[in-house]
């Protein structure tokens, strides 16, 4: 795999001289990829497959109006770059604004802090699937159905431009994901735990606990009581303070959403007030050791750090650098793609709020009954609308966790529930489980972080309460 992407250099940079005055820009990013996949059902193995994927795409711009080809053999590369250059041309009539960036020449690799699962023998990733499966099973009669599925892939990627950038980046990505559904008559609960990492086959190791907990809430759901619907004080967790920064504002804050949105360019005006003064959100891959860290994003910029909000008060924004230009701003790093299918869209990389100095157990102080949530199951978000629902949750009665309740949704609006954020605690914890969707790239790894945070008036869903 290696061998084929670096022949290819001298290849790219005569196609790019080749074709280069045809359009405002162009960009030949090739990919070789290599992975495992395997899914346990119950007791059966329903995938268990390596596999090689070698192919690339081709982006032309064109007075303003963007070409796009795809294709999985080389040698019809200059047929796909007269595809994308005809596209970008019969529909680009106005202006090419691209945000400047200086044109890179590197070779770069995350490193690994322990071994690459392409060492490990397909066979030991399946009995690492089969014991998590016999884990979760074993924890209790009520257990139903249980499922494992691992998945690995190591990419490799090379980017030339007409802008005279040239990088080779490559990175290894794994993860895990546990699920165990428990049954008591008609009463259905399921516990979930995800796993993922960019440093080692290890971090996989081990993970009895997480895995017999994610069994355990299930059973344990099935004999609690649903939540009274209401609108509650909420203390939620840093896993799920990760979650609501990453889906509620962190998709608001990707550039593409506003600049296509007039109305919402204007709510997300920066110097606008989101939050109290102790409020500080960031996003960027030049974090090391992540699932969303990178050197380069997918166009050849930098990895930055980008503070979304400080000090409460909105003061960046992501940006591919076409938003970056048309806003005037500044390219942030963060166009990127899922595999050669898709271009390069605005997207996250590693999401955080920045833990706060408010002792947790000070967060759940002078509550006279509300909700603390932990985890998290599932959730959707429509605009700056949420829904969230919880992994396990507890009702809070004169400042102290009280009787554990199920079936706990949190809903509402991302920008009232910044400002409804009353506490923010002195903890901080990197989830590393997650994988977004946009655009139809779904999957594509990020990380999210937080600190426990303590929210008013957050409508809680559950059972309704009666008059």
């Amino acid at each position: 795999m290696t061998h084929a992407l670096a022949d290819t250099k001298n290849l790219l940079a005569d196609l790019v001289r080749r074709y280069r005055s045809q359009v405002d820009y162009l960009a030949i990013r090739l990919e070789a990829a290599e992975g495992t996949d395997i899914l346990l059902r119950g007791t059966k193995i329903e995938t268990l497959s390596e596999g090689i994927s070698i192919g690339g795409q081709v982006r032309a711009c064109h007075k303003g109006g963007w070409g796009f080809a795809s294709f999985n053999q080389l040698s019809t590369l200059s047929d796909r770059i007269e595809d994308a250059i005809a596209a970008a041309r019969l529909v680009g009539t106005d202006e090419t604004i691209l945000a400047p960036i200086d044109p890179v020449q590197d070779i770069c690799t995350l490193p690994l802090t322990g071994t690459d699962p392409r060492q490990i023998p397909l066979a030991q990733k399946k009995s690492l699937c089969q014991y998590y499966g016999g884990l979760l099973q074993s924890v209790n009669p009520k257990i139903a159905t249980v499922s494992v599925r691992y998945g690995d892939s190591a990419q490799k990627m090379i980017l030339a431009t007409s802008d005279g950038t040239f990088i080779e980046q490559s990175w290894v990505d794994i993860e895990m994901r546990f699920a165990a559904t428990a049954r008591n008559g008609e009463t259905v609960q399921t516990g979930r735990e995800t796993i993922g990492s960019r440093k080692a086959y290890e971090d996989l190791m081990g993970l009895d606990e997480q895995v017999r907990s994610a069994a355990q809430r299930a059973v344990d759901s099935l004999a609690l009581p649903p939540v009274k619907g209401n609108a509650y004080t909420v203390v939620i967790d840093p896993i799920l303070s990760g979650l609501f920064v990453h889906e509620s504002f962190g998709h608001l804050s990707e550039a593409d959403m506003a600049y296509e949105n007039p109305d919402l360019l204007e709510v997300m005006s920066l110097g606008r007030r989101f939050g109290s003064p102790e409020l500080q959100i960031f996003d960027g891959a030049a974090l090391e050791g992540h699932r969303g860290s990178y050197f380069y994003d997918d166009e050849g910029v930098p990895a930055t750090t980008t503070q979304l909000i400080k000090d409460g008060v909105l003061v960046g924004r992501l940006h591919s650098r076409e938003t970056a230009g048309k806003l005037e701003e500044a390219p942030t790093g963060n166009a990127r793609c899922l595999n050669y299918h898709f271009p390069p869209i605005v997207r996250m990389t590693n999401t955080w709020i920045e833990r706060g100095k408010t002792p947790v157990q000070d967060l759940f102080s002078d509550i006279k009954e509300g909700v603390y949530a932990r985890n998290w199951l599932g959730g959707m978000t429509n605009g700056e609308m949420f829904t969230f629902t919880a992994g396990e949750a507890w009702m809070i009665r004169n400042g102290e966790i009280a009787e554990p309740v199920r079936d706990v949704t949190l809903s509402g609006n991302a920008f009232k529930t910044l400002a409804d954020i009353e506490g923010i605690g002195d903890d901080f914890y990197w989830d590393e489980s997650g994988g977004c969707g946009k655009g139809g790239q779904s999957g594509l790894a990020v990380g999210c972080g937080g600190p426990s945070l303590r929210i008013r008036d957050v409508v809680v869903g559950g059972e309704a309460i009666e008059d």
